[in-house]
């Protein structure tokens, strides 16, 4: 399987302006630019585009996980917070916690626990970013 994006730079770092693009349409030219990254400009960057995948595959993980317990999630509900700092090394993703709210009927909190814990460790980002994942998750 691969999934193909790509962006577009133009001028310089603080005055350039990019755009990202998806091979699904869903991004499409979508702008973003030093002020939408560094200086809370509204509009999207490459960091909020990994919060999102992050939530977007916990979630599905979750679902997954929940599965194999015979539980059927009623929703899942996941946001990402992720935090990047300037190291010595230079500007490094060095966290995301993840803030997780589920309702499933007929979990208990030990099965839904494990399986939370289970998908924060087997999600497909999880597994690619090199950062701290922590994980508040409430069963609802």
């Amino acid at each position: 399987m691969e999934r193909k994006a790509s962006a577009v730079w133009k001028g310089g770092l603080k005055d350039g302006k990019g755009a990202v693009s998806s091979a699904s349409g869903v991004l499409s030219n979508t702008p973003y630019s030093f002020a939408t990254r560094f200086e809370g400009t509204p509009g999207t960057n490459p960091e909020e585009l990994i919060a999102a995948a992050h939530a977007g595959c916990f979630s599905m993980a979750l679902s997954a996980q929940l599965g194999t317990a015979n539980l059927t999630p009623e929703s899942i509900n996941t946001s990402a917070t992720l935090t990047m700092e300037k190291l010595e090394a230079g500007w490094t993703i060095t966290a995301v916690h993840l803030d997780v709210i589920a309702k499933v009927p007929g979990a208990s909190a030990e099965a839904f626990n494990k399986a939370a814990q289970d998908a924060k460790a087997g999600c497909p980002v999880s597994k690619v970013l090199n950062a701290k994942i922590t994980m508040n998750a409430t069963l609802g």
